[in-house]
């Protein structure tokens, strides 16, 4: 099922939640819609959903407007961020739930709603608990068993609020691997809300970058990490050190490298802002020609990575790198030690811009 999100807007009152937003979801897609809090992410997914209706605007499911539809006439599965399991009903019953309240001439029979019902505990594998109620169970089982509630509908589509956010780091990367294997095997259009980069960088194929109610970009994970077409999104995705300079002659000077920069990337010649990546940051011992002197502050070297902060001279401005445990050893480096320091590459966007 495809999904077309034409020139929507949203407003609460005086607040513009959402200004003109168009958003083609294609079919058997997983799609994350990923920014800050308050940037309008949540509020598309409701109107996706058919539990809140645009100001402005239409939303499409296989051609068809449904824009006025409610989320029972969607057909659409929606996962809440807290489960929302009902605590007085059996794992079992939870899942039926939306199976029975089904109107009489819709509603499967008891003995279809019972074997539906444990084909999904077992596909999310808690068949087991079939019995058991949503307190005796661990934050990632009542995740999937409200998957799985959701999926009893057999949904067009399936939604997901902040579905990983009420566990914990461990839990989260373990359900993040197997909703995406579940997807893989279902192929069902699914959208899901995250401000976690790297859940929505390991889990989407692709990411919907929002920020101050619009779409800032959208594109594959590679594709918005490697290529930000905002200094929104250099910022927001993943760590950055971030430089005022001045664009001559098609060049900046940026921590200690001349970067030459693309043509139509900036307006010509003036002030800019560079940014630069942790891992393109070179960390020399001893002096190199453009290089930059700065001192080591704090070094870790936990993980394959070492994460190294240095204050450069004069200004004392703090720069994050990001080296290779070979590289480390070989570099010797200790806090208070003096290196130099070199841009390996930057993204300059015209100040005007940023």
């Amino acid at each position: 099922m495809d999904i077309e999100i034409t020139h929507v807007s949203k407003q609460f009152g005086t607040f513009a939640a959402l200004n003109d937003v168009s958003l083609t979801v294609h079919p058997g897609e997983l799609v994350a819609l990923l920014g800050p809090s308050g940037s309008g992410k949540t509020t598309l997914l409701r109107i996706i959903a058919g539990m809140e209706q645009p100001t402005m605007g239409t939303v499409l499911f296989g051609g068809q407007d449904l824009t006025g539809h409610s989320l029972r006439q969607r057909r659409v599965g929606f996962v809440f961020q807290h489960y929302a399991l009902f605590r007085h009903m059996t794992v079992f019953e939870n899942v039926a739930f939306g199976l029975r309240v089904k109107p009489r001439i819709h509603r499967p029979r008891e003995a279809e709603i019972r074997g539906r019902v444990m084909k999904l505990l077992s596909l999310v594998q808690l068949d087991h608990f079939a019995k058991r109620y949503p307190s005796q169970l661990s934050g990632g089982q009542r995740q999937r068993v409200a998957l799985a509630r959701a999926l009893a509908i057999e949904p067009s589509v399936l939604l997901l609020d902040e579905p990983f956010g009420a566990l914990d780091a461990k839990v989260r990367k373990e359900l993040r691997r197997w909703l995406r294997g579940l997807h893989d095997e279902m192929q069902l259009t699914s959208l899901f809300v995250t401000h976690d980069q790297e859940e929505a960088l390991e889990l989407a194929d692709r990411v919907v970058l929002m920020n101050n109610s619009v779409i800032e970009q959208v594109g594959s994970p590679q594709e918005v990490y490697d290529h930000p077409a905002t200094s929104f999104a250099y910022e927001f995705l993943g760590h950055v050190n971030r430089f005022d300079c001045r664009v001559e002659d098609g060049k900046v000077a940026v921590c200690g490298g001349e970067i030459v920069v693309p043509s139509g990337t900036v307006n010509g010649d003036g002030q800019a802002v560079a940014y630069v990546r942790p891992h393109d940051i070179e960390i020399f011992n001893g002096a190199v020609m453009a290089g930059q002197p700065a001192v080591v502050r704090y070094l870790t070297a936990a993980g394959p990575v070492a994460k190294i902060e240095l204050s450069l001279a004069g200004d004392g401005a703090l720069i994050e790198a990001e080296i290779g445990r070979a590289q480390l050893h070989a570099l010797d480096l200790r806090v208070g030690q003096p290196v130099y320091i070199r841009a390996r590459k930057a993204r300059v966007f015209s100040a005007a811009m940023h």
